[in-house]
């Protein structure tokens, strides 16, 4: 798998754990839980777009 498509998909995959960590921690109000969730998701946003970048300038 090329980087870009490797850190494209890690990315998405972050996001998505994020956003169910998050989820849980509104349920279980444990604003810790929330905020690591958060955390992760703006994380998970940030590599996908970073295979964004690679995949158009075609780094490997």
């Amino acid at each position: 798998m090329k980087s870009g498509a490797k850190d494209k998909a890690e990315g998405t995959f972050h996001e998505l754990k994020g956003k169910a960590k998050e989820i849980a921690g509104k349920l279980s109000d444990n604003p810790k839980l929330e905020a690591e969730g958060t955390a992760e998701k703006v994380a998970g946003i940030i590599q996908g777009k970073i295979g964004q970048v690679k995949k158009v300038l075609g780094k490997k």
